[in-house]
Parts: structure tokens; sequence; C-alpha cells
């Protein structure tokens, strides 16, 4: 059971007492409190990496490879969406609440979406599970913002980027194995005894330290946001590959996100409440970190989708050997983080420079793996996905540390939920962008690599379908059917096969390489912003105010949010219920 903390400390004048945090538990809460947040964290990244790898696998058995991405897309729409609305809520309603709500919406999703029978079903519950997984991924970031000061954050944004990494190296081939063996339906039942048990400790042990005065929830900002964030995903998804660009469905949706977007940002610069403080981004930190989020967001997706597609697809590995390639990269991404954090604790916070460092090794990696194509070793790709594990690893925890030492304890979690959301949006435009390009592109390089004698031996029909749908690469019973459609070639049919897989690989090979070079684009933008963020040294204990105390002038100066702004207008005192 975890001991009661004081319900208030005296602050240092005298004058009234401090608000209450996870940070004044005694140390023993505080270690239970983030394991908790490990194995929640756990859950939420294992799925992704477990589905990752059984997605060829997925659509060979559903069908549908113009919607490959989809699954993700669906995921990240809604977590994406629910990033900055649970940040902001557990400013103003507490943690533990939405932490047990967000596990279980999750652990429904899972369940839902183990038992889809149509690839259209799996989108949905894909969504519905991104609700939940949004709110797990949202708080566990935050919550090591409650535990511990800037300056110490950076060693324990390696001990979870630690259980992300082992997640991710259990997750590949965990997931392979049990879509080779058993069916990729398992791969989401997996998360249901490992998710109770996690719902058990957080209502058993968790802290419920909350506001005591509960302030209005922004519903109008929160109808704007998702009326915004869901129609630019899908018309983005749609373009290319269902409807052409023009068409009045992608133009309709991509116009309906822009005028959302100006409603949204209308109604929170008026918002008594709003939920996102446009005044954070007044702050040069808080909105270089925006851009940059969102620009590695937008190559690092590329990355870890398409990895799997090429070892898979034109490499030949099965599910299992594609998720076991994929383990070294998730080991740089440990090693990369690791490092980072106990460099910028240890060696003063000069996080701006780990941060050029780490995104010019990503750099690196995405060069080195747009340059693999059929006749790539494994041990050369091996070495490509590794480069870019270090990369991520070594940057991207240095920018929520950025931010969370940068803005008022007050709006902790509505800052760290913007990093979040912003790295996330840039990841589902990049895959929806990428995801057309990959398509449209393979089609397009097929009808150039492929041999005129293949071409007169296939139907029209049959050719057409080659062209829009590579499964053959990955399903044997697709090479199946396509060797019994050449059955009527006769003796030549052994001859045509070959030059159709080859074709075939050789297409889809060049489709992802152009898909690894939009994404370096989007790493160089990155690291160009990266140049104009600002560094502040990095605070040694909590600057939380309570009744009677203000946060320094200078320091809601530095942050945008000077009592003027609503935001900001009054400290929020805590207080824990026992």
């Amino acid at each position: 059971m975890i001991t009661p903390s004081q319900d208030a400390v005296p602050t240092p004048g005298g004058t009234g007492t401090a608000a209450v945090g996870f940070h004044n538990l005694p140390r023993r809460d505080v270690f239970i409190t983030l394991a908790g947040v490990m194995l929640a964290m756990f859950l939420g990244s294992l799925d992704q990496t477990v589905v990752g790898t059984a997605m060829p696998r997925i659509i060979a058995d559903l069908g549908g490879f113009d919607r490959y991405t989809w699954v993700t897309t669906a995921y990240l729409v809604t977590s994406t969406t629910m990033v900055p609305i649970a940040g902001r809520l557990t400013d103003m309603y507490g943690r533990k609440r939405f932490y047990i709500a967000g596990i279980a919406v999750f652990l429904a999703g899972s369940v839902l979406s183990g038992v889809s029978q149509t690839l259209t079903q799996l989108i949905v519950f894909r969504g519905l599970q991104g609700v939940g997984g949004g709110i797990m991924m949202a708080n566990a970031f935050i919550v090591i913002g409650d535990l511990f000061p800037p300056a110490e954050r950076g060693k324990y944004q390696g001990f979870i980027t630690a259980i992300f990494g082992l997640s991710s190296v259990v997750g590949p081939t965990l997931g392979g194995f049990i879509t080779d063996n058993l069916s990729w339906h398992w791969i989401f039942f997996i998360n249901i005894p490992l998710g109770i048990p996690v719902i058990g400790l957080f209502i058993r042990f968790f802290p419920n330290i909350r506001p005591t005065v509960q302030r209005e929830t922004d519903i109008l900002g929160l109808t704007a946001l998702v009326l915004c964030v869901v129609p630019l995903i899908l018309g983005l998804s749609w373009g290319g590959v269902q409807y052409d660009w023009a068409s009045p469905q992608v133009v309709g949706m991509l116009s309906m996100s822009a005028v959302m977007a100006v409603v949204f940002v209308l109604m929170e610069s008026r918002a008594a409440q709003p939920l996102i403080p446009l005044g954070m981004f007044r702050n040069r930190v808080v909105s270089a970190t925006a851009v940059i989020s969102f620009f590695t967001g937008f190559g690092m997706f590329a990355g870890i989708i398409f990895i799997p597609l090429f070892f898979q697809g034109v490499l030949g590995c099965s599910a299992t050997a594609s998720g076991s390639f994929l383990t070294p990269m998730m080991l740089g991404i440990v090693a990369g983080s690791m490092v980072s954090g106990q460099v910028v604790s240890r060696l003063g916070g000069h996080y701006r420079i780990q941060c050029l460092v780490g995104l010019a090794v990503m750099g690196v990696g995405m060069f080195l793996l747009s340059g693999m194509e059929v006749s790539t070793s494994y041990a050369r790709a091996v070495v490509n996905v590794v480069v870019l594990g270090v990369g991520l690893g070594t940057a991207l925890p240095l920018y929520m540390i950025a931010v969370q030492n940068a803005v008022p304890y007050r709006v902790l979690g509505v800052a760290t939920s913007s990093v979040q959301f912003f790295r996330q949006i840039g990841g589902a435009l990049g895959l929806a962008v990428l995801g057309s390009l990959m398509a449209s592109r393979f089609a397009s390089n097929l009808a150039t690599v492929l041999p005129e004698s293949a071409k007169d031996a296939l139907p029209p029909e049959s050719l057409s379908e080659l062209a829009t749908d590579p499964q053959v690469l990955m399903d044997p019973s697709a090479m199946s059917r396509l060797e019994g459609m050449l059955e009527g070639v006769g003796a030549q049919a052994a001859d045509v096969l070959g030059p159709v897989v080859e074709g075939l690989r050789e297409a889809l090979s060049r489709a992802i390489s152009d898909s690894f070079l939009v994404g370096l684009a989007g790493v160089g933008v990155a690291f160009a912003a990266t140049l104009f963020l600002k560094e502040l040294p990095l605070q040694k204990r909590y600057a939380v105010e309570g009744p009677g105390e203000a946060a320094p002038v200078e320091r809601l100066a530095e942050t945008g949010l000077a009592p003027a702004d609503p935001c900001a207008a009054g400290p929020l005192p805590q207080q824990r219920e026992r």
C-alpha cells in the first residue's frame, strides 16, 4: 500500500502551501508509480511492433493492398487526436482515472481487432484501440515529468525508452512467430493477459493526485480538433489511391480540415480554458519543437512501417525473419536513448547539440535505406537500420525534456502531449503521403521493369491486379494463383514466372526507396529547425506555484504564459485523495 504523502508542504517564505504533485511522494512510492508506467508503456508499444511485421499477412488474408497503411493510420488518427485532449484533461482532473480508462479502451479495441473478419472492421477497431493508446502514451511521458525535475529526466526517459526498445525487440519476432505459426488474429489477443494485471496495479497503487478545483472542459475546441484531424488524414489517405487528388471526396475532406483548423485556432484564442493554450507557442522552445517533432515524425514512421515490407517483399524473408531483422534497429534506439539521456543529465544539459547529432545520424540512416535494392545483402540492410535506430534514440527523448523544462508545472501535461501530438500528426501525414507515393510508384515501376514476354503471357486483368497488389511476393497462396494463370503458357511457364517475380521485387524496391528519400527530406527540415531551438539551462527543482506563491516573472515570460494568459490565471493547487 502506498504511504500517504502530505497534502501540502510549506512554501519557503511561509506565505502559503505549495501544490502537491507526484514529486512530493516518498521515494518508494515514486518507483512503484514508475514501474506501473513502464508496464503500461510496454503494453502499448508491444502492440505497435507486433502489428508491423504481421501487416503483409493481414493484407494477404483480408485484401486491400491500396489501404496497406490504413490499419496504422486509423490508430494514428485516433491516438493523435486523444494525446492533447488527454494531456489537458489530466492537468485539470488528474492522471489516474484517465490512465485506467485508456488501458480499458485499448484492451476492448484489441479484442475487437482480433475478431475482425474484414479489413474495414479491422481499421475501425484499430481506431478504437488508438483512443486508449493515445491516453496511455500521453500519460506515460507526462508522469515522468511529474516524478522528476528536468535535470534528472534524461536518465529516466532512458528507462522508458529502454522499455519501448525491449517491447520493440520482442514484438517483431513475437508477431512474426504468431503470424507464421498461429494466426494474425492472435497478435491482438496477446494484449489481454498483459493488460488486465496492469489495470489491477493502477487501481491498487497509482496515486490519485488531482486538482482541488475542476475547470471547464473545452468541448467546442475538442470537437473542432477532431473535425480537423480526421478529415485531413482521410483525405491524404484517399488521394491518389482510392480517388484522384482532384476528386470531390479528397478535395472536400482537405477543405473541411483547413476550415476546421481555422475554427479551432479562433476558438482556442477565445476560450476561457482552451484545450491547447495557444500562449504556449509564444515560447520559442515549444514552437520550434512543434515544427521539429512534426517533420521528425514524418521521416520516422516511413522507416518503421516500410522496413518490414522491404525485408518480406524484396528480400523474401518470412514474417518471423523480418521481425528479427528489426531487432538491431530497436537495440540502436535503446542504446542511443540511454547514452543521450545520461549525457544530457550529467554534462550540463546541452540538448540542442545532441539533437543535431541524433538527427544527422538518423538522416544518414534514411539515406542508406534509400539506396537498398534487390541485391542488397542482409548484413548491409541490418547495418542501415541500426544507424537509423541510433539516430532516433539519440534525438527523440531530448525534445520532450526541452519542452518540459521550458513551461510551468501547471501546464506540464498539455505541453508534453503537444510534442507527441505534432510528432504523430507528422507521422500520420507521412504514412498517408508515402503510402500513396509507394502505391503509385510501384505501378509505374512495374510497367517499366517487367519484360515484354511476361506482359504478353499474362492476361490484362491479371497484369492490372499485380500492379496494384504485390502479394505474390509475400503470400504463398497468391504465388500459387499466379502459377495457375501461367499454366496456359505451356512449357514456357517456368521461364515467364521468374521474370515476373523479379520484376515485382524490383518495382517494389524502387517504390520503397523513393519513400525513404521523401522521409529523408523530412528529417532534413527537422535538422534545420533544430538550429533555431533555444537552449535553456535544465532546472534542478520543480517550479510549482501554490497559493500565495508565484512563479518567477522571467520564467513566465520565457514560456509565453504570463498571468494575463487564461491558462496562467491563477495556480492549480493539487491534493491527493486518501
